[in-house]
């Protein structure tokens, strides 16, 4: 088994009115992470991915490409803390 991994991302590029977060939401639950993910007032996209050391590398990495509609220019990564976060949800724009 992995290692439990935590990072908060910053999408850049067209991510807003694409359906971002709510591809996100969907595949951050089929990958088992729990966490977040919200629309940033600057028009880039921030998530929380908490779970395996697996499962979050590959949630980062597939977010570099997003859904259909989408066209990312730029995915950073930093260490976080766990939150907390029970499940994978939606929050309010920062």
């Amino acid at each position: 088994m992995s290692a439990e991994r935590v990072v908060r991302v910053r999408i850049e590029g067209k991510v807003q009115n694409v359906w971002y977060r709510a591809w996100t939401t969907e595949e951050a639950t089929r990958r088992g992470l729990c966490g977040w993910v919200r629309n940033r007032a600057d028009g880039t996209v921030e998530a929380l991915f908490i779970g395996s050391s697996d499962a979050v590398t590959g949630m980062a990495t597939a977010c570099r490409v997003g859904p259909p509609d989408a066209r990312v220019t730029n995915v950073i990564e930093y260490p976080a803390q766990d939150d907390g976060s029970k499940n994978f949800r939606q929050t309010a724009t920062e």
